[in-house]
């Protein structure tokens, strides 16, 4: 599955897929962070990693995970975790706080800090973002 880059050795959807080299470990993005923000980020993790094709990987400021193309983006920020994903039409609607055009869909982006914002509407959004892709 994918494509492994020979100079920085992460796995990528495939050959000359546009990346960062730069290593940085997935820990090193949660330094300083809450205890919970790590469980929240854990739990999703849990969820999405089994899907079929799905690579991980990580960027100096965020996590995303890739199927032929990203499908979700989470930047681990001071108190929150900031979750991009894509849909076929604008979310205006809570819990989303921005949602924009990017090309033919749209770009949306959540925030969650505790356990309890991790309800079932955010997992339909993210594997909404997956089939998407």
């Amino acid at each position: 599955m994918g494509w492994t880059c020979p100079k920085c050795e992460r796995e990528l959807p495939w050959a000359d897929y546009r990346h960062n080299c730069e290593r940085v470990s997935l820990d090193s993005l949660f330094e300083g962070r809450s205890e919970e923000l790590v469980l929240v980020f854990d739990k999703i993790l849990a969820e999405v990693a089994d899907w079929p094709k799905v690579v991980i990987s990580t960027t100096p400021n965020c996590i995303v995970f890739y199927r032929r193309a990203g499908f979700l983006i989470i930047r681990p920020m001071k108190k929150w975790l900031d979750i991009k994903f894509y849909s076929r039409a604008a979310h205006p609607e809570k819990p989303v706080i921005k949602s924009a055009p990017a090309g033919k869909k749209f770009e949306n982006h959540i925030r969650v800090d505790t356990l309890d914002d991790l309800r079932p509407a955010l997992f339909k959004y993210i594997r909404e973002s997956y089939d998407l892709i």
